[in-house]
């Protein structure tokens, strides 16, 4: 009798499921990357320009992660620094570059531990670690579904004559000029780098819509959705006309150069299509079951004739895009998870991308990997703070390699700066509470500064892909 009454009482319960909603405690994640957003482009960060509702909104409703680290100063590493849990000394790819440098199957991934969690995984918008040689790059490491640029050159480019879905090519409409040709073999679509004379099929427009037909798709079940703009980037190949936007809207009437016209633009479709992803979650009554997290894969850029200062991108930080001050790696970061995450909520204790990895496998339910660089920060999400706000598991640690190369590492409160790599002179700041780096300590404590320099030489591992000059 007791059997039958426990089947019952399940079937009554499975019965009164609200439409859409789960039946797993696993939660979807859905992480949205901006594309060279700097600490200062957004409302609830500080800017006083440009308008960004529906992230206030997210932050008001969420929390604000205000110690938040990419993986790099620079696109392609950050986003390996994400995918691994593996900091820049140990990440596969390091920098941006040409050759075929990609991840490669059987190197555990966010989108493996979770798909082996039993997760529905997609990646719609730029990869950006994969080569035109491999398409299938981002299915191969974790991901069922892919849509958009696999090749990092290729994302420069917003109207491109093709775009990638699950190893194959999708043409669309636009038209490169036949210059940009060259980037192109027979078989083998070679970058995709270009600019377009005919300009139908906005990449970025297409990936918002891709987004939210897998999510209608997959709602039933626990998904991992990586949403990673090219915006605000800049068409590169396109000089100081490369902020490419359909339309300017409010902005065409306004007294600034065109390409700040073009990045407001730019800026302003970030909001309205992240506003569209959650609009969608509550529309199919599953947003107290979804984590979103919104950031930047690193900050602001000064290309395609965007200034970083004349929208003052990155606010109360030094430095921007390519550097390893505050500018260059801390990113704005927003939480959001109705239900769980209290409104209004600030975290400011510090994490990076490589926390990607232990925080999703925690709330999947599944071990992380071995052999990573990675603090959860599930604890927080669900109001648990880090007990020891300055105490890390795991090391936070940069390097990059042009501009003579430099290296960076927390240490509690501490950040420490080498530049050249290996070589060069300790700087040393107190960033949670001199976030613009003005004052170096170095001199006054020098014990905690060669502390440091041990750090940085134990952190970094030989990169076979790179010679560091």
């Amino acid at each position: 009798m007791s059997l039958f009454i426990a089947a019952f009482l399940l079937v009554l319960l499975v019965a009164s499921r609200a439409p859409g909603e789960p039946d797993s405690k696993q939660p979807n994640i859905i992480f949205i990357m901006a594309d060279d957003l700097g600490y200062g482009d957004l409302g609830c960060f500080g800017q006083k320009v440009l308008k960004t509702p529906r992230l206030d909104e997210m932050a008001g409703q969420g929390m604000r992660f205000t110690q938040f680290y990419a993986g790099c100063t620079v696109c392609a590493p950050s986003r390996s620094v994400l995918m691994t849990g593996r900091h820049m000394g140990r990440t596969v790819v390091r920098g941006n570059s040409t050759k075929p440098i990609v991840l490669r199957p059987g190197r555990p991934t966010v989108a493996s531990v979770l798909k082996g969690a039993g997760y529905q995984t997609a990646c719609i918008g730029k990869w950006g670690l994969g080569t035109p040689d491999k398409l299938s790059n981002p299915n191969d490491v974790g991901f069922d579904h892919f849509f958009g640029y696999v090749d990092m050159w290729h994302a420069h480019n917003f109207y491109p004559d093709f775009l990638i879905r699950n190893g194959m090519v999708q043409n669309l409409a636009n038209e490169q000029a036949h210059r940009w040709k060259r980037f192109q073999k027979p078989g083998v679509p070679q970058g995709g780098r270009g600019v377009a004379i005919r300009r139908v099929d906005y990449a970025p427009d297409l990936f918002i819509e891709d987004v939210e037909r897998f999510i209608r798709t997959h709602q039933e079940k626990p998904f991992f959705l990586f949403f990673s703009l090219n915006v605000p980037h800049a068409n590169n190949e396109a000089g100081h006309k490369g902020m490419e936007v359909p339309d300017l809207g409010e902005f065409a009437a306004k007294d600034w150069p065109e390409p700040e016209k073009g990045f407001a633009a730019m800026i302003r479709n970030i909001d309205r299509d992240t506003g569209r992803v959650l609009d969608l979650l509550r529309e199919l009554r599953i947003e107290k079951n979804t984590l979103v997290i919104f950031t930047s894969d690193n900050g602001p850029h000064q290309e395609g004739g965007h200034k970083a200062d004349f929208f003052d991108s990155n606010g109360p930080l030094r430095g921007t895009k390519r550097d390893l001050t505050e500018g260059g790696i801390r990113v704005p970061t927003i939480a959001w998870w109705p239900g769980t995450i209290k409104a209004g909520s600030v975290d400011d204790a510090h994490w990076y991308f490589g926390d990607v990895m232990a925080t999703a496998a925690e709330l999947a339910g599944v071990d992380a990997p071995g052999d990573i660089d990675s603090d959860s920060f599930a604890g927080p999400l669900r109001g648990v703070p880090r007990a020891q706000r300055w105490k890390r598991d795991s090391t936070m640690y940069w390097e990059f390699y042009e501009r003579g190369s430099a290296q960076a590492i927390r240490l509690g409160k501490w950040k420490a700066i080498r530049k050249p790599m290996f070589t060069g002179p300790i700087e040393l700041y107190d960033v949670s509470s001199d976030p613009g780096e003005e004052r170096d300590h170095s001199k006054r404590l020098p014990d905690l500064a060669r502390q440091a320099a041990d750090l940085l030489d134990r952190a970094h591992e030989p990169d076979p892909n790179w010679k560091v000059k």
